[in-house]
């Protein structure tokens, strides 16, 4: 068997790795870019084909829009904002050129909801991975605004609708220290029969 390219696959999986939003800058993923991650992203496992998912693109002026709209609904929830504090919620969506909401959009059917729910999570990961092969780093976070219902509103999401996470994509020029992974001994197994508590 040729082990060369897929070499080449496992060394790129073995060294993936998120980078701090504060690091992300420009160039952001051009528009061919785009639509190449998001076809990946859409070949997931998707029991049932019920593309239980969709994305949401929040780019340009539209970023500082939502820093708005999230400032404002902060202290509608929490009261006069301290001046830091606001212009953390003004640059939420501001920090990388690109972000990628990727929604949990449920189907009515007889596949649970969890299993569909799993099939978005895969979406969001496929993305993360089409960005980085693409040479782009990311950064798939969710934040207080994906458990707000009127902050998801504002964000796009229809009320049946739920986060899976933002993923904020962009350039990267410094090398991101990796960070401690786990054991694989610690989280492997043999299964060993039923669970006895």
């Amino acid at each position: 068997m040729d082990t060369s390219a897929p070499n080449s696959i496992i060394e790129f999986l073995s060294t993936r790795s998120s980078t701090p939003i504060s690091a992300i800058g420009l160039p952001a993923p051009s528009d061919d870019e785009i639509q190449t991650m998001i076809r990946i992203a859409s070949r997931v496992p998707d029991h049932g084909r019920l593309t239980p998912w969709r994305f949401i693109l929040y780019r340009g002026e539209a970023r500082v829009q939502i820093g708005k709209y999230l400032a404002d609904l902060a202290e509608e929830r929490e009261g006069p904002l301290t001046e830091q504090r606001r212009e953390q919620e003004l640059k939420r969506f501001a920090r990388a050129p690109l972000v990628i909401g990727v929604v949990f959009s449920p189907v009515e059917h007889h596949i649970p909801e969890w299993e569909q729910f799993l099939s978005s999570g895969a979406a969001a990961m496929k993305l993360v991975l089409a960005a980085n092969a693409l040479g782009y780093a990311t950064n798939w976070i969710s934040n207080w605004y994906a458990s707000d219902e009127k902050g998801r509103a504002l964000l796009g999401l229809a009320p049946h609708e739920r986060v899976t996470g933002f993923v904020h994509i962009g350039t990267c020029a410094q090398k991101v220290p990796e960070r401690p992974r786990p054991e694989i001994k610690d989280i492997l197994s043999e299964y060993s029969g039923p669970w006895e508590g």
